[in-house]
Formats: C-alpha cells, structure tokens, sequence
C-alpha cells in the first residue's frame, strides 16, 4: 500500500514538473527568446516523444532560430520510424516552405493528404496543422476527405470557420447550416459563431446571403429548424414582426411551447418596438389555456400601455385585476401598477398602499425585494430619502451579489446624488462600474463621469448641485420645475462644463412637453458649444428623430442621420441611424 501511495505521488510530482517546464517553455517561447525555448521543448520531446505539442514547438523554435536542416533531420528520422503518422508531413512541407522550397513543400503536403485514405482518423489532426500555418485550402481538403473516408466523423463545423476567415461567406454559410442539417444538437454554436458577421441591418450583404442559403436549404430540405433561424435572423435585423410569423408558423406546426414567442416579445419591448411586442403578448394571450402564461403576457401589455401613454391604461390595469385579482400571481402586475400610479397619475400614497399590502402576503424575497425596490422609489417620488434608503439597504444586505442587489445599490446611489451626497454617490457608483449587468454598469458609469466631471474645484460652485436639483425634478415628474432649474444654470454656469449637459437634458425635456423649437435651439446649441464634446452625436440622433418622428420633416432627418453616418463612425447610433436613412431614402430594409 505504502509503495502504491508513493508511485502515486511521483506521478503527480513528475506530471507538475513537466507543466511547469511547458509553461516556462511556453513563456520563453512567446517572447522571442527561441535558444531557450528549445531546450526545454527538446528535454520534454525526449521525454514524450508523442506529444505533438511539444514536437511542434521544438520544430517552431528551429526554424525561427534558422536551424532548418536540423528540423529536417529531426522531422525525418520521425516519419522514418513511423510512417504512418501522416500529419509529419504537414510539419516537413512547411519547414521547407519556409526556405522557399516550393515544390518540396507541396509533395509533403499532398503525402499528408494522400494518408488518409489509409488512415482517415488522422483528419482532424492533419486539417488543424495545415490551419495553424494558414494552409487554409490543404485544411479544408483534409477536412473534407477525412469526412468522405469516414461517415462518423463531421468537421462542418471546422470548415465553416475557415471558410470564415477566408471571407467566403457563401460557402461559410453553407457549411454551419449543412452542420445544423445532419446534428441539430449545433445550433446554438452556429448561432454564437454565425452572429459574428451578422448586422442588425437587413440591407447588409452577408445578412442577404445568409437568408438566401437559409431559404434556398428550407426549399430543397423543408424542417422547423430553418424556421428557427430565419426568425434569429429576423430578430437580429429587429425586424420582429418577421421573426413573430416564422414563430407563429412554427407554433402551428407543433402547438408545443410559447416560449420563443414571449422571448421574443421581451425582445422586441426592451427595444421599443412596442407595436411589434404587442402583437407576441397579444398572441399569447389568445392562444394560451394557462393562467400564469396569460398573466405574464398581460404584463407586458400593461407596460406597452403604460409606456406608449396609452388613454384606457387605468381601465386596462382594473380589468387585469378583476380577471386575475390582486395575489401572488400577480405581483409584478401590482409592481408595474404602482409605478404607474406614482408616475403617471401623480398618487403616490394609493401605490405606496397597495405595495405595502403586497408585501404582506409575498413569501419569496425576490418578489419582496421589487417591491422594495418600487417603495423606495415612491418615497424618493415623495421626498422621504432617509426612508427610501432604508428599503435599499435592506435589499443590498438580502441579496448580496445578485442583480436585485446592484439595482439596489445604483439607487442608493442616485438617491444620495439627488440630495447632493456626492461623495457616497461616487463610492457606490465606483462599485457598480464593475456590475455584470451591462445596463447598470452603463448607468453607474454616466452618472459616475456626470458627477467627476462637474465636481467643484476649491469650493468654487460648478452648477452640479443644481442639476442634480434637476435631475430629482425630472424623476418626479415635475418637468417644468426642471426645464426652470437647468435654465437657471444655463444662466449662471455659462462656460462652465456642466453647461451642454444641462442644454441637453433640458431638450430632452421640452420635447417631452411637445416644445419642439426650443428644444432644436437647445440641441444646437450643444452642438456650436463644444463642436468635439461627449454629446455631439447624442444632440445629432436627438434632432434626427425630432424631425422624423414628431415634425414629420423627412428630409431635416435624413440631414443629420447622414451627419451622424459619415462624421461619427464610432457612434452607438450609427447603424440605428444608417438604417434609419436608408427607410427614408426609400431602400427596402
């Protein structure tokens, strides 16, 4: 038993070693330091003369040293002693098309290829070596012929990637669905890898390409799951309402789940695409037997309603609760409720009330913390900070680390902002910056470059103390204190740095209240104020949609989309607003 222990642990000893010689080789190696590098990489050859890793990077570390001949001898008396591993070949055509003997190379490579109608299971290994020396071609042969010598094997997969980085698309395309074809079991890979040349507009060619080949497969070999990926397709070009009839399709066809359906739907709400959304929900709603799946569709009705300023919003909600009550299915239905009473209808104490009742019959915490989340907002809505604190402490210490958590703590965050603690504002935000939620790290980090960057220098006022006076207006709903507030610092603060965040704040306001002219003299004068400043191209897509969207001035629009198209590449409204042009101009998107 002792002897056994004791073979045990000079295994493991020995196995540590040798990584840690690989890894030193390893290190060396990529960082040019090549002499080294070969004397670690030949003790661990010659102790594993298998190891094709350390075979190859012993060979590298010849050539780049210029030691050719040696490679040669080297790479030879291997395939002397084993000629039937033909991937050797691969390793000896290259080392003499690095001397430029070109005819060599290609004879080595073509005894590689020719191994495998002996000896097919060596493809994978064959076609990886020719695709690390960007032998992309002689990669996809092996590929290919492994495959046609051996029907088990599937290297589509492998193929579609160099096809990729060929820039053949057509062919690319071609291998991921064939992929998808023979094992569905793929479809989430070629959805990752496919993603990577894809765009969210539909005029682009490689998004053409990919539906013709989708369509030109489900034509030749109809099955669901092209249905399935033509509604991705759709889905990224956010063209939901294409995606929602290949969805619709597919439920018909299996009358199985709703699932892709309300996925879709959140999809298309999160985007504003409130229109398209409402029609996923609206679906549901009639389609479904099942009470949570109504509930959770008329949620997402509620909030269409509630975001599109919908007139019978109140009498939808009563309906909604006199259909489905007031219980425990319909928590987040009260949630959305009381933000909308809050918000919208300015009656605070009656959502403050029926969150309070709702918190007295929710058993898990998650639900308890939104609706802590939402009271808390209702009391900052209401001045009541110290309480509003309160409820959001108690989430942070609940929920430690989760999603819930850090929403609790971003308002933590801006609600001291808003009573002008910046210095407690700024040590939550520096946390949140770091948040796995993208959008709250997103907010963290706004508010956080707000706040350093309109800091007061040596006590002298800057106007941060005001906007945030604003900016608590604004998330009261109280607009036309906040358009006075930021027109006083408009005033008072005039050159300093917090002067066309306020101008463009204030815009975004009047519009809000419909006050079309004043907001386009505010937004250029964000423009002529600071012509290389942060908000340029948020000022240009403001004035574009402002146009499009309420003035109805089509051409004013396509003026500063194109703006934003051709002066700001870097913009994240730059394909929003390329595709926004391209309707106007009358493509067909």
């Amino acid at each position: 038993m002792k002897n056994f222990i004791f073979l045990i642990f000079i295994t493991i000893t020995s196995i540590s070693y040798t990584q840690n010689d690989y890894l030193l080789g390893e290190n060396y190696y990529r960082e040019g330091e090549y002499e080294k590098a070969t004397q670690i990489f030949t003790k661990l050859y010659s102790k594993n003369p298998f190891n094709t890793s350390y075979l190859s990077r012993l060979i590298s570390c010849y050539q780049e040293t210029d030691q050719f001949l040696k490679a040669e001898n080297l790479l030879k008396s291997i395939i002397k002693k084993n000629p039937k591993r033909g991937f050797l070949h691969v390793f000896l055509g290259y080392n003499y098309q690095r001397q430029q003997f070109n005819n060599l190379a290609k004879n080595h490579y073509n005894l590689a290829l020719n191994s495998l109608d002996k000896n097919a299971n060596s493809g994978g290994i064959i076609g990886r070596i020719f695709k690390d020396y960007n032998l992309l071609d002689n990669s996809i042969l092996a590929y290919e012929k492994a495959m046609s010598q051996n029907k088990n094997v599937n290297y589509s997969f492998q193929i579609a990637q160099i096809y990729g980085e060929k820039g053949d698309f057509k062919k690319m395309f071609e291998a991921y669905i064939n992929l998808v074809d023979k094992t569905e079991t793929y479809l989430s890979l070629v959805k990752r890898y496919t993603s990577k040349y894809l765009t969210d507009d539909a005029e682009n060619e490689v998004n053409i390409l990919f539906r013709k080949t989708l369509l030109r497969k489900s034509a030749s070999n109809p099955k669901d799951i092209w249905n399935v990926l033509l509604s991705w397709l759709f889905t990224q070009q956010k063209d939901y309402r294409k995606a929602l009839t290949q969805e619709k399709a597919l439920y018909q066809r299996s009358q199985a789940d709703l699932g892709a359906i309300f996925d879709l739907g959140k999809i298309a709400f999160e985007n504003k695409n409130y229109e398209e959304a409402k029609e996923c929900f609206t679906f549901i709603n009639q389609t479904t037997k099942l009470s949570e799946e109504k509930i959770a569709a008329n949620l997402f009705i509620a909030k269409i309603a509630v975001a599109t300023n919908s007139t019978d919003t109140e009498n939808l909600f009563k309906s909604l609760f006199k259909e489905f009550g007031k219980n425990i299915f319909t928590l987040k239905l009260q949630v959305v409720y009381a933000d909308f009473l809050t918000f919208s209808k300015n009656k605070p104490n009656e959502a403050k009330a029926i969150l309070e009742h709702a918190l007295q019959f929710s058993q898990s915490k998650f639900d308890k913390a939104r609706i802590k989340l939402k009271l808390g907002d209702i009391l900052v809505f209401t001045g009541s900070y110290n309480k509003a604190l309160i409820y959001f402490s108690q989430i942070q210490t609940q929920l430690k680390n989760h999603e819930l958590a850090q929403k609790a703590r971003f308002k933590v965050a801006q609600t001291s902002y808003f009573k002008g603690d910046f210095v407690w504002a700024k040590a939550q935000l520096k946390v949140l910056k770091g948040s796995t939620t993208q959008l709250i790290a997103n907010d963290a980090l706004e508010l956080f470059l707000t706040i350093t960057d309109n800091e007061p220098v040596d006590s002298i006022p800057s106007g941060l103390k005001q906007y945030s006076k604003a900016a608590l207006l604004a998330f009261q709903n109280k607009t036309q204190q906040a358009i006075d507030t930021l027109r006083v610092i408009n005033k008072k603060f005039k050159g300093h740095p917090i002067e066309d965040e306020a101008l463009f704040k204030q815009a975004k306001l009047l519009i809000k209240q419909n006050n079309f002219d004043a907001a386009i003299i505010n937004l250029e004068k964000v423009i002529t104020l600071k012509p290389e400043g942060i908000l340029i191209d948020d000022a240009y897509y403001e004035l574009a949609e402002l146009y499009k969207n309420h003035l109805k001035n089509t051409e004013k629009a396509s003026e500063y989309y194109q703006k934003i198209i051709f002066d700001y590449s870097s913009s994240i409204f730059l394909v929003d607003a390329r595709k926004k042009y391209r309707r106007i101009r009358g493509d067909k998107v």
